[in-house]
């Protein structure tokens, strides 16, 4: 059963960057897209950003130019770097594997879940 488990979050300022990690356990990355995902209280999960396992890349409208996702297959490890922060970008920031779906922004397509971490951003 894979595992994975984000870090990376953290309290910083607007205008800061930060970059997350997603480390997976029990399972060969290589093969799967990985998705990023948002979450804050009251909403539902919000697609952010993904990377198939092709290199493929997408971007949610609100983070375009702003975050970069990246892949160390070696590592089984995916990255999200997330530059110029704005208050609006806080929320818990999960991972998630897409086993049978290349490019889905549907969170319902994603199938293994790590815990999440923090991101917030203060104004």
């Amino acid at each position: 059963q894979a595992q994975l488990v984000e870090s990376g979050g953290g309290l910083v300022q607007a205008g800061a960057s930060l970059r997350l990690s997603c480390a997976t356990s029990g399972r060969t990355l290589g093969h799967d897209t990985v998705g990023w995902f948002r979450q804050t209280p009251g909403k539902t999960r919000e697609f952010v950003s993904l990377i198939a396992s092709d290199g493929i890349e997408k971007y949610a409208e609100s983070v375009k130019g702003r975050f970069t996702v990246s892949r160390d297959n070696a590592a089984n490890t995916v990255y999200l770097q997330m530059n110029n922060l704005n208050p609006e970008d806080t929320a818990i920031y999960y991972c998630g594997i897409s086993s049978q779906y290349w490019t889905s922004q549907n969170v319902r397509h994603y199938d293994t879940w790590g815990r999440g971490t923090q991101v917030t951003v203060s104004s």
